[in-house]
C-alpha cells in the first residue's frame, strides 16, 4: 500500500467514531415542575428519590436522561408560565410534585405525557377519568394525604376523647386541596359530634394568628392539613404547639420528632420514587393512558409520648400498639 493511500484510509477510520457519535439519538429531557422551593430541606430528598426511581427504570441523569427543574418557590401563580416554558422546550415528559403543579401542567398540554406525585384523589381533581385506565396524557402516584385528614381527626380524638371543639388548619391559596380537606374533615367531625373550625394560613407569617384564633375559639386540638407550606414550616408549627400547649397532629413524621404530639401520613419519599419509576416507563414508550394510577400503601403513625406527658395526656394503649414509632 502506498503511503498516501494509507494516510487517506487512516483518516477515514479516525472519523468513524465521530460520525457514530453524531448519529446518537438526543438524550430525552424530563421537565420537573413543583411549587416547592429548591432550598427547602426536603426538596433535595424528593429530588433524590425521584432520580432513584428513574434509575430503577434504567435511566441515569447525566448518562441517558436529563432533567430541567422548575421550582415555583411557593408562588403558585408562577406555575402556569413555568409549565408553558417546559412545553415550549418540547420536553419528553413533565413530572410534577404537588397538586397546583400538575393542574398547571394539565392546562399547558394535552400531548406531552405528565406524571404526577400528589396527595389527593386525581379523579376528583379531574386529572384522570379512571384510576385503572387514566385515559389521557396524565398518570402518576397519589399518596392520599388529603383523604387521610379525617383519619388524623379520628386519631387525635382518640387521644382527646373529652374534647368537643377542634380546629383544622388549611392553606386556602391551594384552593382545591383546602376545599377537599375541609369537606372531608367537617363530615367526619359531624359524625363524631365534634365542632370543627377551619382556619387558614397562606404562609408561615400567618401561624401566630392561627394560634391566637385557636385560643379564642377554645379549640382543644389541632389537625394540621396537608400543604407544602405546613411541611416546610413544621419547625415553627411544632414550637407554637409547645408554647401554646395545643395537642396537634401533622402529616409529617418530623413534627413529633421535634416535639409535636403525633403524626400520621404517607411515606412521601417512596411516592416520589414511584413517580420516577413511572417517568422511566413513559420514556420507554408506555402510554400514560394505560398506566394505572399508583396508590401509596406505606403510612406511618408516630407518637411523642414525652410531649403527651408534658400536656397531661394519657395515650390509650390501643393507639400506642398501632404506632410505627413511639418517642419516649
Amino acid at each position: 500500500m502506498r503511503r498516501r493511500e494509507f494516510i487517506a484510509l487512516f483518516g477515514a477510520a479516525a472519523a468513524w467514531p465521530l460520525a457514530a457519535d453524531a448519529q446518537q439519538p438526543p438524550v430525552p429531557v424530563v421537565g420537573f415542575l413543583t411549587s416547592y422551593s429548591e432550598g427547602e430541606p426536603r426538596a433535595a430528598a424528593f429530588r433524590a428519590a425521584f432520580r432513584r426511581g428513574l434509575q430503577e427504570s434504567g435511566y441515569v441523569v447525566g448518562q441517558n436522561v436529563a432533567i430541567e427543574y422548575r421550582w415555583a418557590e411557593q408562588q403558585i401563580d408562577r406555575l402556569p408560565a413555568m409549565a408553558a416554558d417546559l412545553v415550549k422546550r418540547h420536553v419528553a415528559v413533565i413530572a410534577t410534585g404537588t397538586t397546583p403543579a400538575v393542574l398547571a401542567a394539565q392546562a399547558a398540554t394535552t400531548t406531552i405525557p405528565i406524571v404526577f406525585e400528589i396527595g389527593s384523589d386525581p379523579v376528583r381533581l379531574g386529572l384522570v377519568t379512571n384510576l385503572n385506565r387514566p385515559g389521557g396524557n396524565i398518570t402518576g402516584v397519589t399518596n392520599l394525604n388529603v383523604e387521610l385528614t379525617p383519619k388524623r381527626l379520628e386519631l387525635l380524638h382518640e387521644v382527646l376523647p373529652t374534647v368537643k371543639v377542634m380546629a383544622l388548619l388549611v392553606n386556602s391559596a391551594d384552593r382545591n386541596l383546602a376545599l377537599a380537606q375541609a369537606r372531608e374533615a367537617l363530615s367526619a367531625a359531624r359524625n363524631r359530634g365534634l365542632e370543627l373550625h377551619v382556619l387558614n394560613a397562606g404562609n408561615e407569617s400567618d401561624f401566630d394568628e392561627v394560634f391566637a384564633d385557636i385560643k379564642r375559639l377554645r379549640a382543644g386540638g389541632l389537625v394540621i392539613g396537608a400543604s407544602a407550606v405546613f411541611t416546610r414550616g413544621f419547625n415553627k408549627l411544632t414550637a407554637l404547639t409547645i408554647r401554646h400547649a395545643v395537642p396537634a397532629i401533622h402529616s409529617n413524621r418530623d413534627f413529633p420528632a421535634t416535639g409535636g404530639l403525633v403524626s400520621y401520613g404517607p411515606d412521601v419519599l417512596d411516592s416520589y420514587r414511584l413517580a420516577g419509576v413511572y417517568t422511566g416507563r413513559v420514556l420507554k414508550g408506555e402510554n400514560p393512558a394505560e398506566l394505572p394510577v399508583v396508590q401509596a400503601t406505606k403510612f406511618e403513625l408516630v407518637i411523642n409520648l414525652k410531649t403527651a406527658k408534658a400536656l397531661g395526656l394519657t395515650v390509650p394503649m390501643s393507639l400506642l400498639g398501632r404506632a410505627d414509632e413511639v418517642i419516649e
